[in-house]
């Protein structure tokens, strides 16, 4: 069978991404099993690496890169859409406030799902929704557990601080009151995936009025218990998938 789509470029690309899949490679070991001339494999795996497909190493040796976890989590979503509609709407009903889930893309995080609060004075995210990582409670969650790279950059013009970051990890869950608009405040807390990486963040958000300076200590218990369901739901069909996978 012709494993080449006609596109050269792509398919050495995909040669070396699959060498990779065996564990970590020097450029020599890479230029081995993929076939490929020296300072071709070379400047591939840098492009790779440069859109984090490709990393490396304590030892300067080329490994699968951590963008390819988000993108096979990104892969997953429809599971996670799916179950978001039930837990925001339970959310929303339990707190009076709206709720929203929201996924990391880039420098920024958009709304994926939302419930919103049917009357009355609340925060609108409408699904789409294109907001800042610089500021508000989601933002929070999605930076707090990043490597520390991405986190330090992350944190460049950020509305909070590495020591507020360490907070978020320590209780599990973030606040912030004011902090991406005025007058509004809000709690969130992480979804992960079934290999305990951080790709989206479930947040309630409403008049500081109504939810106080210290929007945690009404909700956060709440918030956190509907993100750790949707965090079971992504395991629970993991389990289902690799069990049948070995049947």
């Amino acid at each position: 069978m012709d494993n080449t789509s006609g596109v050269g470029v792509l398919d050495k690309a995909a040669i070396v991404l699959s060498a990779l899949e065996a564990g970590p490679s020097t450029l020599a070991q890479l230029v081995s099993a993929t076939g490929l001339a020296r300072p071709t494999a070379h400047r591939l795996a840098v492009a790779l690496e440069h859109h984090r497909l490709v990393t490396r190493d304590l030892q300067g040796r080329f490994v699968l890169g951590p963008r390819l976890a988000e993108l096979a989590a990104a892969a997953g979503e429809d599971r996670l859409l799916a179950a978001a509609g039930p837990v925001l709407g339970a959310l929303r009903d339990h707190t009076n406030e709206s709720a929203q889930l929201f996924r990391r893309q880039g420098e920024y995080r958009v709304c994926v799902s939302a419930a919103e609060r049917p009357v009355g004075l609340r925060d609108s995210i409408p699904i789409g929704a294109t907001l800042s990582m610089r500021a508000g409670s989601a933002a929070q969650v999605l930076l707090a557990w990043e490597e520390p790279d991405r986190l330090h950059r992350g944190l460049q013009g950020a509305a909070f601080t590495a020591t507020s970051l360490s907070g978020v990890r320590r209780r599990g869950w973030a606040q912030s009151v004011g902090e991406r608009e005025p007058g509004v405040a809000s709690v969130s807390a992480p979804v992960r995936s079934p290999g305990g990486r951080v790709i989206a963040a479930v947040s309630i958000s409403g008049p500081i009025e109504r939810l106080s300076r210290q929007p945690g200590r009404l909700h956060a218990a709440t918030v956190v218990a509907g993100a750790n369901k949707l965090t079971e739901v992504l395991s629970r069909h993991a389990a289902q998938q690799e069990a049948q996978n070995n049947a």
